[in-house]
């Protein structure tokens, strides 16, 4: 062993373990390493060993970013300070290994709150930067990296670099999934609030072309913008949905018993789901079920309706482990996005996905607005459509990769942070700065010290 990989064992620990993404789907097993200073971090980046190593936050991401089968996986959680806070200016200054969670906490008391959230808050600012995420408020505010300020980057040649945007390393390490550095800390722009509530307004859409154009013709209006989409609705009711919008709530839309402490941050959590449950839960009929009365309960027209930030944003956050529910055998997220001027190929996209009922209770369709300067960032300008999967559905590897074929066709891409199949020759079609990235990524860690099952699989 070199003197690193000693003290890596010695002082950090060095646990080899299965790691998996979110999904569930393709475990590998790693050595994981738990730096708890930058030094440590240096450190565990020299002690990677001929497999390399990859930064991974809280495992959200779906597929195998942040795996290394054989190799090490460097746990960035214990990085987790909040260093400095302008709270005139609204930004501030954080560890990779910080939460969207731990910085709720500490900024919706003072008035702001994180530019841009997914549907979960336990994701890390490394990670949110590392997969470029976006919101329900991308046709306005894009995506997370395009209100990071400054971040320091661990290279693979051990310095510390200070990367700004408009920079070639900002734009390859925004969207680039932790494959040209690890992120240490990074300086973020907040959005002002005056509650830690919002205003919501939903509505009913009666099929895919009714909400297309219920989106189209309004969303400016709204900061928020997000529908639920019944995937297994066929016929006149294909692609019928639950559309819901909103903003930050002002203090004078609150009532009085609320304008007491109308910043609190308010959760609340439901119990676990169990640690197995019975293979075929999710079938069919019980997924078609759930879609019947979810639509059916939702109110043809409500405006205003005040909830809290985490039942709006994050309301799987509230069940602990909720991906267990698709059984042993986990899930498959698959999302991608079609410009605008493609919407007959949404449509086809959607009618297969309806007569192949696949039995998908989660899915959510939204409009991009314009595209983020990450080389492998998402988003692009149109709709992006997103849908939970069981993985055992028979079949469902050649019908995504027809949906694949579909979606480069009409110009569009799937979200990498969500991948664990694609096919590496598709690739290149989806993401035009492709070659761009590579190129960075040999002049900069031309040992290959940083490296993913997914960087492996699509020869990233």
């Amino acid at each position: 062993m070199s003197a690193d990989t000693d003290y890596v064992s010695d002082v950090m620990g060095l646990d080899h373990t299965t790691v998996t993404g979110w999904g569930r789907t393709a475990p590998t097993a790693a050595r994981l390493i738990r730096p708890r200073t930058y030094e440590e971090a240096a450190a565990a980046v020299r002690a990677c060993g001929a497999r390399g190593g990859i930064p991974r936050g809280l495992g959200r991401a779906y597929g195998d970013a942040a795996q290394n089968a054989g190799g090490s996986v460097l746990d960035m959680t214990a990085l987790d300070r909040v260093h400095a806070i302008d709270a005139d200016g609204g930004t501030v200054l954080c560890d990779a290994g910080v939460s969207l969670h731990r910085l709720m906490e500490v900024l919706l008391p003072l008035g702001w709150f994180v530019p841009v959230t997914p549907g979960t808050r336990y994701v890390t600012v490394g990670g949110a930067i590392g997969a470029d995420i976006h919101g329900k408020n991308h046709h306005v505010s894009g995506s997370f990296a395009r209100h990071v300020l400054a971040l320091e980057l661990l290279t693979a040649d051990g310095e510390i670099r200070t990367v700004i945007p408009g920079t070639p390393l900002f734009d390859a390490t925004a969207g680039g999934m932790g494959l040209t550095g690890v992120i240490l800390t990074a300086t973020i722009r907040l959005q002002p609030v005056e509650t830690s509530l919002v205003s919501v307004d939903t509505e009913r859409a009666a099929d895919l072309d009714d909400l297309m154009a219920r989106l189209a013709a309004t969303d400016h209006r709204y900061r928020y913008s997000v529908a639920w989409i019944d995937l297994l609705a066929r016929g006149a009711s294909t692609g019928r949905a639950v559309l819901t919008r909103g903003d930050h709530a002002p203090l004078d839309a609150l009532p009085a018993r609320l304008r007491r402490d109308p910043l609190a941050f308010r959760t609340s959590r439901l119990p676990a789901a169990p640690a197995v449950l019975p293979e075929g839960l999710l079938s069919r009929t019980t997924v078609g079920l759930f879609n019947e009365l979810w639509y059916r309960k939702a109110p043809r027209a409500r405006t205003g309706q005040l909830q809290r930030i985490s039942a709006f944003f994050h309301p799987l956050d509230g069940v602990p482990h909720w991906n267990r529910v698709y059984g042993r055998g986990g899930f498959v997220q698959y999302q991608f996005a079609v410009g605008y001027g493609q919407e007959d190929a949404l449509r086809r996209i959607v009618h297969r996905i309806s007569a192949r009922r696949c039995p998908s209770f989660l899915a959510v369709l939204k409009r991009f607005g314009e595209s983020d300067p990450g080389w492998l960032s998402f988003p692009v300008p149109g709709w992006t459509l997103a849908l939970d999967i069981p993985a055992g559905l028979p079949g469902l590897g050649g019908f995504l990769d027809e949906l694949d074929e579909e979606v480069a066709a009409a110009g569009g891409r799937v979200y990498l942070a969500k991948d664990a199949r694609l096919r590496p020759e598709l690739l290149t079609a989806m993401y035009p700065r492709l070659e761009e990235f590579r190129t960075l990524r040999a002049e900069l860690d031309p040992h290959g010290v940083f490296v993913s099952d997914l960087a492996r699989r699509l020869h990233l």
